[in-house]
């Protein structure tokens, strides 16, 4: 695991989760978490870690950027329900963004694409 810190106003971390990497990055008070690759069971724990973390902190957008995904299993979506219904009793910071087909694919035939709380309206 490698991480990266940088700059003042700019907080960047980076972890390659075998499968997965999660980029976690902060400019002003918006903190975007993108994810690349495949998020699973054995990634899922780390990327909940990572969205609790920025969850106590004062930011106020979180955006869980999906569009370099290209694989989630259940315990993804249950990781990403869980977050969503966090956001929803905390001032509703969360939003996803752009979820590639495949992925997109999966949540709409699990019918959990309408719980979460997609921005734009490529999902």
């Amino acid at each position: 695991m490698s991480e990266q810190i940088t700059s003042e106003s700019r907080a960047e971390l980076v972890r390659k989760l075998g499968t997965l990497t999660l980029t976690s990055d902060r400019d002003s008070d918006v903190h975007v978490i993108a994810l690349e690759g495949e998020l699973d069971l054995a990634t899922a724990p780390e990327v909940e870690q990572e969205l609790k973390r920025v969850e106590a902190t004062d930011a106020i957008a979180i955006i869980l950027d999906l569009s370099g995904l290209t694989f989630i299993d259940s315990t993804g979506i249950r990781m990403m329900l869980s977050a969503s219904a966090r956001s929803r009793a905390d001032s509703d910071r969360l939003s996803l963004l752009r979820a590639s087909r495949a992925v997109l694919r999966v949540l709409e035939i699990s019918g959990v694409v309408d719980l979460l709380p997609f921005r734009d309206s490529e999902r």
